[in-house]
């Protein structure tokens, strides 16, 4: 008997003796050939007898596949395909003496191929190998010669196929009983749950889902659609980048379940993950509570900002459970339950947790440090606060004044009240004579004695000095005793002059300092010309109306001050906060205001960036109204800023002219309520206090009088 046939009848009785197959396992051929599986679990390392004529292995490829017996009930495997040919100069008979006649069982094959064609008959050796098992088919393949040419591929047989664990290593060979025993050998992995086919049909990769429901004291966290039997993960850890509590809590289950997490463990960065127990798995995260707003309070509160002081420079670091996406902006508190001041263009973002330097920024007592997140202040810290380290006292007063100057024009102003009040508008308790320290204040600055918290180098464009304000304070403080025990002397010798007519004014005076001031809550803006009468006018005005309670913010003129700054910027943030905050807008009429209103409604002003105004609004002024004085150009760019506003309705304006200086009100102005000064001085206050302003007054002509005689001393210098 043949080789061939020997070999046949091993297998077949391999097969009957022992032989077991696997469920699912198929076998196709392409057209033209016919092919059959002998036993699907040969034993490995049998020796194929070479004939010398049978069929070459051309290609060998693997690709994965799915051994399924149910829908949802499938495990990946790898599908071996060979592409066979005939081998040149194959020394088999002709087609004539070729038959098959051997094959007694050809109903079996699987393809066209007919026996009553010659053909060829191979066998065909598969194994596949894994790290913990092995296994080998015998195959058995049929082509026809008449269609065959030596050398050239006669078709595919395809096997499905080799089932190894999830992501592991098969090496697949293919043998043939040709003589020289050729053969093919592939190494690829199975897929693993990374496959999306296997995602959706292999329960050991599908992934549960997870539903969280929060609760007032605790949430939990359901595990939904595990597969029954198979183990999976849940792990609960905080997403964050410093890494400082480890891999986080996780805990293994095989079904469904219900995992409580207490409240206080809640935080914006809590994430959860859950996977099945398999190579390489796919998982499932979800992080529910970045945008929760209780989780983010409990959050700020476990965060701790600590400052470190030296004597030349300061630096910060924040700890926070999770990252933060926050600022840190330096700021100035006067009073220890006083705002804190922000320093213009000093904030720098937080990054990280360890700590960073504030570069060029010098410690102060009354420096702070703030964290603001969202638009918020989440974190406060002062260098008199108690998470602060430093070496030792820290130099400067608590008293001391925070001034900047603006790099390029030696401007200076006092950082207060979210505003920057310029040196000739400045008074260091509140009250007085704005402009009392102003050159002094300069002084100090060019002397030295004021210390440099931080410099223009540092690409701000600014320099902030801590200028010591104690020595004026005191100074203040002992003129105020002399000035009591002074008074009190006066009050006890008039008290032994004349007994009754003092009791008598003793009584009007309590009455009067029992009740507040009839203009208290108003704000005021008066703006003014740049001249000597303007300004003593100014001064006085502004003097008799803080007695009443008004608080008035003046726009002076000149080459100091604001001037310095450039007019039109800073006018025009003045005038919007006072449109803003329903403040009264004052135009005090002087001979340079007047000119420079003429010469603004003629639209001669350069510069005052104004738009010109309609031709039935312009005016043509009469040369005997104008006065030959040069105009102010700091009244046409407040002009600039109201005469829109004016012209539409909005805002409180009120003219107040010195009718000793200017006759008549410039057309330009006469669409707001106009007051000659001093002599209708009683109208203009009932203007300022507006509607139903002086109904809780009982005196009115005390105030009026007052304030008319001090305009009339001032003007009349």
């Amino acid at each position: 008997m043949p080789a061939r046939g020997l070999l046949l009848l091993l297998l077949l009785a391999t097969g009957a003796a022992g032989g077991r197959g696997v469920p699912g396992d198929t076998l196709a051929c392409s057209q033209g050939l016919a092919c059959r599986l002998l036993d699907t679990d040969v034993l490995c390392g049998m020796e194929l007898l070479g004939s010398g004529c049978g069929l070459a292995l051309a290609r060998l490829r693997l690709e994965p596949a799915l051994r399924c017996t149910g829908t949802a009930a499938c495990s990946p495997c790898l599908q071996a395909r060979l592409r066979l040919a005939l081998p040149p100069g194959t020394g088999c008979p002709t087609p004539s003496g070729i038959s098959g006649a051997e094959d007694g069982d050809e109903g079996s094959l699987v393809g066209e191929a007919s026996s009553s064609q010659p053909s060829i008959t191979a066998l065909l050796l598969l194994s596949g190998h894994a790290y913990a098992s092995s296994r080998c088919v015998a195959v058995e393949v049929r082509a026809p010669l008449a269609s065959a040419v030596p050398g050239q591929p006669l078709g595919w047989v395809t096997f499905q196929c080799f089932e190894a664990p999830l992501g592991s290593e098969l090496h697949v060979t293919a043998y043939t009983d040709l003589h020289g025993r050729q053969k093919l050998s592939q190494r690829q992995r199975v897929p693993d749950c990374s496959w999306p086919m296997a995602q959706a049909a292999v329960p050991q990769c599908q992934v549960p889902r997870l539903q969280v429901s929060p609760g007032p004291k605790e949430v939990v966290v359901e595990v939904q659609g595990a597969a029954a039997g198979h183990s999976y993960t849940l792990r609960l850890y905080y997403n964050q980048s410093h890494s400082t509590s480890g891999s986080g809590h996780a805990l293994t289950a095989s079904g469904p379940m219900n995992y409580s997490l207490p409240a206080d463990e809640v935080l914006p960065c809590l994430c959860l993950q859950v996977w099945p127990e398999t190579q390489d798995p796919p998982r499932a995260t979800l992080c529910p509570f970045s945008h929760d707003t209780e989780a983010w309070e409990r959050l700020w509160a476990r965060s701790r900002l600590v400052l470190h002081a030296t004597e030349q420079a300061l630096s910060w670091s924040l700890s926070a459970p999770c990252d933060v996406l926050a600022e840190l902006v330096p700021c100035w508190q006067s009073a220890p339950t006083g705002p804190c001041q922000a320093l213009p263009g000093l904030q720098q973002p937080a990054v990280g947790q360890g700590p960073q330097e504030f570069g060029g920024l010098q410690p102060h007592p009354n420096l702070c440090v703030q964290v603001w997140s969202s638009g918020q202040v989440r974190l406060t810290q002062c260098l008199q606060g108690p998470s602060v380290t430093s070496p030792g006292v820290l130099p400067g007063r608590t008293s001391d004044l925070l001034l900047l100057e603006h790099w390029g024009n030696a401007s200076l102003c006092v950082l207060e009240q979210g505003a920057c009040t310029p040196l000739a508008s400045f008074t260091s308790t509140g009250a007085g004579q704005p402009g009392l320290l102003e050159q002094e204040l300069r002084q100090d600055v060019v002397s030295g004695q004021c210390r440099q918290v931080w410099h223009p180098e540092n690409g701000t464009g600014v320099t902030l000095w801590a200028c010591p304000l104690h020595k004026y304070l005191r100074a203040r403080w002992a003129l105020a005793w002399m000035g009591v025990l002074l008074g009190a002397a006066c009050l006890l010798l008039l008290l032994l002059l004349k007994k009754e007519d003092v009791k008598g004014w003793l009584k009007s005076l309590r009455a009067d300092c029992g009740s507040k001031g009839p203009l208290r809550g108003c704000r005021a803006l008066l703006v003014h010309a740049s001249e000597p009468a303007a300004e003593r006018a100014a001064c006085a005005m502004m003097a008799a109306l803080r007695s009443l309670g008004l608080a008035v913010t003046a726009a002076p003129g000149g080459g100091s001050g604001v001037a310095a700054w450039g007019p039109l910027p800073w006018l025009h943030a003045q005038h919007r906060r006072a449109l803003c905050d329903g403040d009264t807008v004052i135009f005090l009429l002087t001979p340079a205001a007047v000119a420079a209103t003429h010469q603004w409604d003629a639209g001669a002003m350069p510069g005052a960036g104004a738009p010109k105004s309609s031709p039935g609004t312009q005016h043509s002024p009469c040369p005997n109204d104008v006065p030959a004085v040069a105009p102010c150009e700091v009244f046409a760019a407040a002009l600039s800023c109201a005469m829109p506003a004016l012209a539409a309705g909005n805002g409180r304006y009120v003219v107040a002219r010195l009718e000793a200086l200017v006759p008549a009100v410039p057309p330009a102005l006469q669409e707001a309520p106009a007051f000659a000064l001093p002599s209708e001085m009683g109208g203009f206050l009932r203007a300022l206090a507006g509607p139903g302003g002086w109904q809780q007054c009982q005196r009115l002509e005390p105030y009026v009088t007052a304030v008319a005689e001090g305009l009339r001393r001032a003007v009349g210098e």
